[in-house]
């Protein structure tokens, strides 16, 4: 379908506005999602006790949810972006204090809200607004030294983080506050602050170490491991060498029978045995285009809080997928984070298709404000002088 330059609707105007390769480039993560979960999750689900395809056709559902998610969200303009951010933000961080006060426990941790027999991961849904929310807090305190922008963001900084703390969820409060610090490098404030949050970082790491049981056995596992240890991680690694540059075919792989964590956290090493290690190289060079046009468009942007935005949402997208990628190839521990759209998941899928929403809509062209400026009405001494020459001719 052709639209025309004279076509004036808003679809014709977003039709024109939003970057088709970042499009693309999402839409194809949501396709080889849909694909691989049909390599990867039947044969979890026989091991659960669930129909072959118990997993393949929920994939599909929020699949096609998160696809309309996605381009609903990128027609916003910029602030409409912001005011979504903003509400959806402490919609999750009421919902996160719920879940930490009455949900049941899951697998050692409170991170879920039972909702009409649905699991919902309020978490998932306010990292992007947070991450949006944040950026305009420090775009105003870059810019404006009267309002107390820089305090309010930490306060919701600290309070996000407390929160995914209670739960506990280590690996996405690291991922946010790297996230975060990163973004107030980029704000251009106080180097003073950015050496506070290394301090701070730093403390907090070794707090979770001492402190929660879990992280603590994971990273000793991680630096000094008995055999068969981690058998997850091991298991993973080793698809890659049995699988070799072109795979050894789909549904031909044994780590999908073995690992019941195939579909979620080590789909990335399904790939590998079934795919090869070209497919991986592939689907990494997919995730890096997604993150490196995001900046590039970032860098042409004149507001700061929309380039901010765009930094932090593309930082926190590729940051999840290489911390998925690195736990899968053995060169970090295990997080239990999702692979974006490529890994099962319902909350992480629809809260990722928020964050791509968000990115299309903070990078659409827009046109330059200095260029709409109106001109002066009243003429100046030098026109009406000019004027007055060109009369006495």
């Amino acid at each position: 379908m052709k639209l025309s330059r004279a076509d004036r609707s808003r679809f014709a105007a977003w039709s024109f506005t939003v970057d088709h390769a970042l499009l693309t480039a999402f839409a194809t993560l949501m396709v080889l999602g849909v694909v691989l979960s049909l390599a990867a999750s039947p044969a979890v689900a026989l091991k659960k006790g669930f129909s072959t395809y118990y997993f393949v056709e929920r994939h599909v559902v929020f699949a096609v949810l998160s696809g309309f998610v996605m381009l609903v969200i990128s027609f916003f303009s910029p602030s409409g972006v912001r005011r979504l951010a903003l509400g959806l933000l402490i919609v999750s961080l009421a919902a996160m204090a719920i879940v930490v006060v009455h949900s049941a426990e899951m697998n050692g941790a409170q991170r879920w809200l039972s909702i009409g027999g649905y699991s919902l991961q309020p978490s998932e849904f306010a990292k992007p607004a947070f991450i949006v929310v944040l950026a305009w807090l420090f775009a105003e305190a870059g810019e404006r030294r009267d309002m107390p922008a820089a305090p309010l963001a930490f306060v919701i900084w600290i309070v996000f983080a407390g929160l995914l703390v209670a739960q506990p969820d280590v690996g996405q409060t690291a991922l946010i506050s790297a996230t975060a610090g990163l973004m107030y490098v980029l704000a251009g404030l106080s180097l003073f602050g950015a050496g506070a949050l290394i301090a701070v970082g730093g403390a907090g790491v070794w707090l979770a170490y001492a402190n929660f049981a879990h992280v603590h056995q994971r990273v000793d596992r991680f630096f000094n491991p008995l055999p068969m240890e981690n058998f997850q991680v091991d298991r993973a690694m080793q698809s890659f060498s049995e699988g070799g540059l072109f795979g050894r075919g789909p549904g031909e792989g044994t780590i999908k029978s073995i690992l019941p964590d195939a579909h979620t956290d080590f789909i990335f090493a399904v790939v590998a045995e079934e795919y090869g290690v070209i497919a991986c190289i592939v689907m990494l060079g997919i995730f890096a285009f997604i993150v490196l046009r995001a900046l590039g468009a970032a860098g042409q942007e004149q507001d700061a809080r929309n380039r901010l935005a765009v930094q932090g949402l593309a930082i926190v997208f590729g940051l999840q997928a290489l911390i998925n990628m690195g736990v899968n190839i053995g060169v970090l521990p295990p997080k239990g984070m999702t692979l974006p759209f490529i890994s099962a998941g319902g909350s992480s899928m629809l809260a990722l298709a928020v964050t791509a929403g968000m990115l299309l809509a903070l990078t659409r062209r827009r046109a330059d404000p200095q260029r709409l400026k109106k001109p002066r009405l009243v003429p100046t001494i030098e026109a009406v002088e000019s004027v007055g020459r060109v009369a006495a001719k």
